[in-house]
């Protein structure tokens, strides 16, 4: 028991976040972020690193992520603020990102964070959301990577 906390303990000090996209990463950036064949200029939102981890499985998926750390909520207090909206508009406008995909959850939270930030992101760039291939309320990380990569592959421009 006692190497097993010590490893989770080690774990813990080594993993942090990208401080490119947020994702988890042992490295200040990330091997997706570092990676010199991904499309810089497409940007996938995502709530949380389990997304990142479910799109990657699909191999559809060539361009960057930008993890947001959660959706907007105002029940549970959750606003803007808390998450990673502010350094990914400001990512999208010095890069001059050519798209970026909204991959949220269709729940209301989602929906509402895709639209606020959608609002925030159009001035500076194209902004699509992902099809609904997924249910409402579904989850990414538990959908198949065909359901992924159709919804991927049916995104529109948010109105």
């Amino acid at each position: 028991m006692q190497s097993l906390a010590k490893a989770l303990v080690e774990a813990k000090k080594q993993v942090g976040l990208c401080r490119v996209c947020f994702q988890l990463s042992a490295d200040p950036v990330c091997n997706i972020c570092s990676n010199n064949e991904r499309e810089k200029n497409v940007l996938c939102v995502v709530v949380d690193p389990r997304d990142v981890i479910a799109l990657e499985k699909t191999r559809e998926y060539k361009g960057l992520y930008h993890v947001l750390g959660g959706v907007i909520s105002p029940m549970d207090g959750i606003g803007p603020e808390q998450l990673n909206i502010y350094p990914l508009v400001q990512r999208v406008a010095a890069d001059k990102t050519k798209e970026v995909i909204m991959a949220i959850n269709h729940s209301v939270e989602g929906e509402t964070t895709t639209l606020y930030i959608g609002q925030l992101l159009k001035p500076f760039t194209k902004v699509t959301r992902i099809a609904l291939g997924l249910p409402m309320g579904g989850d990414l990380e538990y959908a198949d990577e065909v359901t992924l990569a159709r919804a991927l592959e049916g995104r529109r421009e948010i109105d």
